[in-house]
């Protein structure tokens, strides 16, 4: 039998069901879900220091189990010396099973991390859906090895979902374990 993330066995089982009752959805299509997790980091002095971009993709590549890739800048900008095409930050985009598998280790290892943790802003939300989360410590994930660190670096973490609303979205997420703030 194939192996089957817990939270994907949980929002089949359990969280499409308590969707349906919420907002009354005729059809489980209609049902919002995740489709992908994009993390990213923007390494701004990588301008001056090439080998900050291999740092960062190989950072992301251990938080996240799957291989980062730089990104480059679209145009020039003289005040901050960028020219068209030089490696600018770092990305992953993941799909399936191993975006679950991160969602996991984020809500129940790394965001309790977080000094003075308390949940996260609700504010983080576009209008189509979507949830954008900034993290200003990458250590808080257990992947990292805090004596190797040279920097202590952000990274930003956005939920695409099929939701039409962020209410949607916002329940969809709440339900899958993501803490948000009681107002």
């Amino acid at each position: 039998m194939a192996y089957l993330p817990r939270l994907k066995e949980e929002y089949k089982s359990r969280v499409i069901s308590a969707l349906t009752d919420e907002f009354g959805y005729k059809n489980v299509m209609q049902v919002p879900k995740l489709e992908r997790i994009v993390v990213s980091r923007g390494v701004g002095a990588a301008v001056a220091d090439k080998k900050l971009i291999d740092y960062s993709v190989d950072e992301l590549t251990n938080i996240t189990g799957q291989r980062a890739v730089a990104t480059i800048s679209k145009k020039d900008i003289a005040t901050f010396k960028l020219r068209k095409g030089m490696p600018i930050g770092a990305r992953v985009t993941l799909r399936g099973e191993r975006m679950y598998e991160f969602l996991d280790r984020l809500v129940t290892s790394a965001l309790p991390r977080v000094r003075d943790f308390n949940g996260i802003k609700a504010t983080g939300f576009d209008g189509r859906g979507n949830y954008s989360l900034g993290v200003t410590e990458q250590i808080i994930f257990p992947e990292i090895d805090i004596d190797k660190v040279k920097k202590i670096e952000g990274l930003n973490i956005t939920f695409v979902t099929s939701a039409e609303t962020d209410k949607e979205a916002k329940s969809l997420l709440t339900e899958l374990g993501l803490p948000f703030k009681k107002n």
